[in-house]
């Protein structure tokens, strides 16, 4: 296990691979959630770009922008003292030139205190991570569904079906690993594609939507609150159903507001 007193590094996440001890993740946007999933013991806390979809209410990723991943990665890290912080790289902030990501890269660890970044994609993206890694920069890989590319995938499907996807998505990974990604997001998979990637690698696979053989596992954490109940996908686990929650404590201030219940006496001042 490591070492609850001090802060997970990418090379705990190896070591915990090596030992057979499964990785924790969730996705975190702010400082009070951060602290909590802090202390509830998660491992890394990923400043997803899908923060564009759960808080600012857009359609996909694709509109997230650089400032606004380093201000909700300034925000996680200051509410967290022992997991390990990744930031997602938002669309076109890596994929024109190595240089421009790198200097995107760059800032986001300069200005958010984060310990590596995150960015998709396999074969185009090798040289990018390579120079990042090379730079000092740890590098977290995304294969499988790839939601930047969601619009050339046609939409959120599993991926690697087929034998011919499957062996490019394997390819992939090893290459993304050869490269000096310290782990790999695997997002829609199928479960025997995930595992044998998984098998393949020294580096630890996280999982979402791809089975119980990979090294850890990760959910969008309003989604596993039960925050976003409209969204149902076949591999969430609700752990808790908060919109209700809060529905009903808002019910209560709203009518005890109405009524006057609300404030009493003792919530006043002399």
């Amino acid at each position: 296990m490591t070492d609850k007193a001090r802060p997970v590094t990418t090379r705990d996440l190896s070591i915990m691979k090596a030992e057979g001890q499964r990785i924790v993740a969730l996705t975190c946007y702010d400082s009070l959630f951060a602290g909590l999933l802090d202390s509830a013991g998660v491992d890394i806390l990923l400043v997803g770009d899908s923060v564009n979809q759960v808080l600012a209410g857009r359609d996909s990723t694709l509109s997230a922008t650089l400032d606004q991943m380093v201000y909700h990665g300034a925000s996680v890290r200051r509410g967290s003292q022992r997991a390990l912080v990744v930031v997602d790289m938002p669309f076109l902030s890596y994929q024109i030139s190595v240089e421009e990501a790198i200097r995107n890269a760059g800032r986001v660890l300069q200005e958010t205190g984060a310990e590596a970044v995150k960015l998709e994609g396999g074969q185009p993206m090798l040289a990018t991570v390579r120079a990042l890694v090379e730079r000092g920069i740890p590098v977290m890989g995304h294969l499988g569904l790839t939601p930047q590319s969601i619009h050339t995938l046609s939409g959120y499907r599993v991926q690697g079906r087929d034998d011919e996807s499957a062996a490019r998505l394997l390819t992939d990974a090893q290459a993304l690993e050869q490269a000096g990604a310290f782990s790999l997001v695997l997002e829609l998979v199928p479960t025997a594609v995930a595992t044998h990637i998984s098998e393949s690698l020294t580096i630890p696979t996280i999982g979402i939507g791809a089975g119980a053989g990979c090294d850890g596992q990760v959910l969008v954490l309003h989604d596993m609150l039960g925050l976003n109940p409209g969204f149902s996908p076949k591999f969430l686990k609700r752990y808790a159903q908060v919109a209700d929650t809060v529905r009903d404590a808002v019910r209560q201030f709203a009518e005890e507001v109405r009524t006057g219940d609300y404030p009493g006496p003792e919530h006043g001042f002399d």
